[in-house]
Order: C-alpha cells, then structure tokens, then sequence
C-alpha cells in the first residue's frame, strides 16, 4: 500500500515499515506517483503509435485510408467538404436553409408561423446527401466513432456560431430507456460529448430524462409530430440549468417538435436560453 495517502496511488510501492525502529530508520524511497503516471502515458502514446503503423487510421465515413486526420477528424478530405457543406446559410431560428424572401436569416417562411421554445438553432447542413446517410449510420451501434466524429467536425465548423451564444452548459436530447436499450447508443449523447469536450463546457447527459416513450417522429405528419411529444420529458432533480445557458444537442431537426419540447422543460425550470446545436435539417417531407 502506498504511504502517501490511505486510498493508494497505484503505483508499485513498498509496504509500510513495521517494528520499534521503523520510523527512526531513514524509510525507503517510494517510487514517484508522478512518474508512474507519465510513464504510464507513455506507454499508451507508443501504444497507439503502433497500432497506427499496423493499423493505419481510415475515413470514418468511406473508410479510406488517411495519412494524418486533421485537426483529429479522422476524415477524408472529400467527406469532410460532403458532410459540412461549404457556403451553407441558415435560418438562425430554425437552422433550415435560408430563403431569399428573409435575408436577415432570423426567421424563414417556416418558423415565422410556428412557436418554438428553443432560441435559435446551429446547423451543419441539409439533411440530404452524404450528411443524411451519415445521421443514419450514427443511429447504429457500429456508427459511434463516426458520431464522435462529427461531433469534432461540427466544433471546427461551427465554433464561432456557438461561441457568440456563450453557452454554459451541454445537455444532449435523452432517448426513452426501451429505445435505448433496443438501439444500444444514443447519436445526440455521443455528439454533445465531442462537442463539450472541445468546448471544455459543463456536461450533464442526465439533465433530461424522456418519461413517456413516444412513436417514432418519422411515422407521423408535421404537426402530428408536436402533439406525439407533449409531456415526453422531465427535468432531473440535479440537473443545474437554473439560469443557465443551455446548448441543446441532437443529430437531426425536423419540425423541431422534439427539441422545443424539452427546451419548454428547460426553460420552465429556469434556463436564461436554449439554443440547438443539431448536425442536420430536415424540410419538407424529409421525416428523419
């Protein structure tokens, strides 16, 4: 056990001396927790090192082979510009593509008639093409790398956006308990992880709780859609959103029928803003 304190460092260390002369004998030099540490770290970096000369990183998208991933998106130059589209423009109400009837970009002929709870939406792209097959893929389990991933990716594209929303606190839209047991992963928590990790934001997957097992979203008409999630969410009694502003994470916006529904639960439990951090919008008879 190590002496340095009664819980151990871990570290291989000597067994605290016993007998009448043990503490008057100059006790022996204990190894370093320090350098335990950092040879421990070591190790792991010429670990992955290794794996990468025998295993060389691969597009988590096209699964290409990749020299060095970027700014460590382990993407291929072509998906990366697929899947955040360059020159793309958004509503920064609703995140959907910006109409030329309202440049102003605060509102588009969608949302202006439609009461949202959320403040704003960040969006990557449209939901079609590669980005669209993409969202699929991460709602499987063999799809969380590529998550991750994208969530990395839509740091690098959007940061600048969701920095001047100066945002406080990470909360990812929460699956139903069946669901998640059926789909073994949750795309939105993946990414709110990547994206708080590089924001070095506060992080609380469990801020939301989803109480009522809705049907799925893709199987009902636009406004179906609000009525199904009525009363879907619940506040966690730690949840910490008091007065805070909160980023509210998921894959993929519709009708926002989801996201406003629990960011009404946020807000009636004292959020100052919700904005929506989502990869992909949806319009139309696009049902995700």
């Amino acid at each position: 056990m190590c002496i340095r304190r009664e819980s151990g460092c871990g570290a291989p260390c000597e067994p605290v001396p016993s007998g009448d002369n043990a503490w008057g004998a100059q006790p022996a030099k204990q190894p370093s927790c320090t350098m335990f540490s950092r040879l421990s770290k070591l190790a792991a970096q010429w670990r992955r090192i290794g794996l990468g000369l025998v295993f060389p990183p691969r597009c988590a998208h096209c699964d290409a082979e990749l020299e060095e991933p970027a700014d460590g998106i382990v993407l291929c130059g072509p998906c990366r510009e697929s899947l955040s589209p360059p020159g793309w423009s958004y509503c920064r109400r609703c995140g959907g593509i910006a109409s030329p009837a309202y440049p102003q970009l605060d509102r588009c002929e969608w949302c202006r008639n439609t009461r949202l709870h959320f403040d704003t939406v960040v969006s990557l792209g449209p939901y079609h093409g590669e980005l669209k097959s993409a969202v699929l893929r991460m709602k499987r389990p063999d799809g969380e790398v590529l998550a991750e991933t994208m969530g990395i990716l839509y740091y690098h594209d959007r940061l600048n956006d969701v920095l001047a929303l100066n945002p406080e606190l990470v909360v990812p839209v929460p699956m139903h308990w069946a669901r998640r047991l059926h789909r073994a992963t949750n795309s939105a928590e993946l990414l709110a992880a990547a994206l708080s990790g590089r924001l070095r934001l506060r992080y609380n997957p469990r801020a939301l709780i989803r109480c009522r097992n809705t049907l799925p979203q893709r199987d009902l008409p636009p406004m179906k859609r609000f009525q199904n999630v009525r009363g879907a969410f619940r506040l966690h009694h730690s949840a910490g959103v008091k007065a805070a502003r909160v980023l509210l994470v998921d894959d993929i916006l519709t009708t926002g029928a989801t996201c406003s529904e629990a960011a009404k639960v946020l807000k009636d439990a004292g959020a100052a803003m919700v904005a929506v951090a989502v990869l992909a919008r949806a319009e139309g008879d696009q049902f995700a």
